[in-house]
């Protein structure tokens, strides 16, 4: 069996994303008002955590003074899984609050205020 098989079979899922924020709150409203994510947790001024629909949790962790900044243009990113209406609902107001980052056929690109590339994605992952 490879270890991919193991994997899979073992369940592994992610737990939660951390990501750093040089303005833990503009960075929660970004993420509450443009995806919709519910704050579960909160250990302000250091952390707040966001809810996704599988039970893991998005971590926005207030970023210290001497942490590098995500480069400018990073093509990377973390993608989210959406339904198609959700999709064209989120790009709505992405291009509304001037976040939006371009389209392909199933997925919208954002950016968030420390400027890290997101999607919300209909491409279908089965198989």
């Amino acid at each position: 069996m490879t270890q991919q098989e193991k994997a899979t079979q073992q369940g592994l899922r992610i737990h939660h994303i951390a990501l750093r924020a040089r303005d833990l709150d503009e960075t929660i409203a970004f993420y509450t008002g443009v995806l919709w994510l519910r704050e579960v947790h909160a250990a302000r001024p250091r952390s707040v955590w966001l809810a996704l629909a599988d039970g893991s949790v998005v971590m926005v962790e207030a970023r210290s003074a001497d942490e590098p900044a995500i480069p400018a243009g990073s093509l990377e990113l973390v993608a989210f899984r959406v339904s198609a209406e959700r999709k064209a609902e989120i790009r709505s107001v992405a291009l509304s609050r001037a976040c939006f980052d371009g389209e392909t056929e199933h997925t919208v690109y954002l950016r968030d205020p420390d400027g890290r590339r997101l999607g919300v994605s209909t491409y279908p992952l089965d198989g």
